[in-house]
């Protein structure tokens, strides 16, 4: 098997849930060995959903749970640190540097760290001090009013996560993973500041970019995209399910039409004025067959379709499980289940079930013994509450 590309690289994850945690799944799915911090007990926040066990941002990451309000809780995440080669943390602007956990702090114990701050809004900026989940990213980007309207007239709640995902998460992991390609090139670490919305702004790049050079602003409908076209469109099929189409390029496009018994629009991809009808003649005719039905027959044509699928089709659709997507996992009490694989290019499934632990596991104790604590040190911030 091939050396996972991040073998021997460790990493400090704060991140429980959004960008950061999403970062440290892509990171660790390519090897690196991922520590999840976490606070005591007694300041910890609400869990998410789904269960910790079943969540494959976990999977395969050691946790530990420190009381960094605490002095003692700071120099053990510091003494961890020493032998760390990423940081990654979520909290807001200016927190870290006030728990003593900065980037300055872990830089004097350990001067080639890799240091990485997501945020909302960056380190610096007006709103950098703002409070923010993922559909407040992109409406800031023009990533919402770029999206085809609800019935109402307002923009649309997207169905995933775009910025937590791309826009923060990707962004933070190859950023530090080309911040590791140029620390091995120079020696010396950096730290990284990750804006989610900034990678919103980029995600729109296609329109800010049409916009800054045209003066044309974007918005729905204004080109293919954003719905404008017939040929660039969802339709209801017979059985109430949906089809994408995608037919951009004039060869597709007439692909489509001649499917359809429809070659009388096959010229008329860009007329303006005759949009409506072409729209209308291609959904009565989708109306006359089920989703799948025309999936299968057109997708081998070069139509550009796919279904819209439920999640529950999505899990099982015959290419995502060519491509092993779905893998197996094993809790000791819960059993075996299915979860989200490494999806990344150049991870690796194994063949056998990933073990999970249940979520009271940590790794407090041998992480610190690891560190060079002692067991009378360990009992005693154990029984402190400075560690669980």
């Amino acid at each position: 098997m091939t050396t996972p590309a991040l073998d021997g690289i460790r990493v400090l994850d704060f991140a429980s849930v959004g960008p950061g945690a999403r970062a440290s799944r892509m990171l660790s799915d390519y090897g690196a060995d991922v520590i999840k911090l976490g606070p005591t007990p007694k300041h910890g926040g609400v869990q998410i959903v789904p269960p910790y066990y079943a969540y494959s941002g976990h999977r395969l990451m050691r946790r530990a749970l420190l009381d960094l309000k605490a002095a003692e809780g700071r120099d053990a995440f510091l003494r961890l640190a020493e032998n760390a080669d990423v940081v990654l943390e979520s909290f807001r602007p200016g927190v870290v540097e006030r728990l003593g956990i900065g980037y300055d702090a872990v830089r004097a114990v350990n001067e080639h760290i890799i240091y990485c701050s997501t945020s909302g809004f960056g380190q610096t900026g007006p709103q950098s001090g703002w409070a923010g989940h993922d559909v407040n990213y992109l409406a800031m980007s023009g990533y919402l009013d770029c999206t085809g309207r609800r019935a109402d007239g307002s923009p649309p709640l997207p169905g995933a996560t775009v910025a937590d995902i791309a826009a923060g998460g990707m962004h933070a992991a190859m950023a530090i993973m080309a911040a590791l390609l140029r620390r091995e090139r120079t020696g010396t670490g950096e730290r990284l500041d990750v804006s989610i919305a900034d990678g919103a702004f980029g995600l729109m790049s296609l329109y800010v970019d049409e916009y800054l050079a045209t003066g044309r602003e974007p918005g729905p409908g204004h080109y293919i995209l954003t719905g404008r076209y017939a040929c660039y469109d969802v339709y209801t099929c017979g059985d109430g399910r949906h089809l994408s189409v995608g037919a951009i390029e004039p060869t597709f496009w007439r692909n489509l039409c001649r499917e359809l018994d429809l070659e009388q629009f096959a010229e008329l991809q860009m007329d303006d004025d005759r949009q409506d009808e072409v729209r209308a003649a291609l959904a009565a005719v989708f109306a006359t067959a089920d989703r799948d039905e025309w999936a299968d027959r057109l997708g081998p044509a070069d139509c550009c379709v796919a279904p819209v699928n439920t999640v529950a089709e999505a899990v099982d659709h015959p290419q995502f499980m060519a491509r092993r997507l779905v893998v197996d996992a094993e809790h000791e009490v819960e059993g075996r289940f299915r979860q989200t694989g490494p999806v990344w290019a150049g991870t690796t499934v194994p063949d056998d079930p990933y073990p999970v632990r249940d979520g009271s596991v940590t790794d407090t104790a041998a992480l610190l013994a690891e560190a060079g604590y002692d067991d009378a040190t360990i009992d005693e911030l154990t029984t402190s509450g400075v560690i669980a």
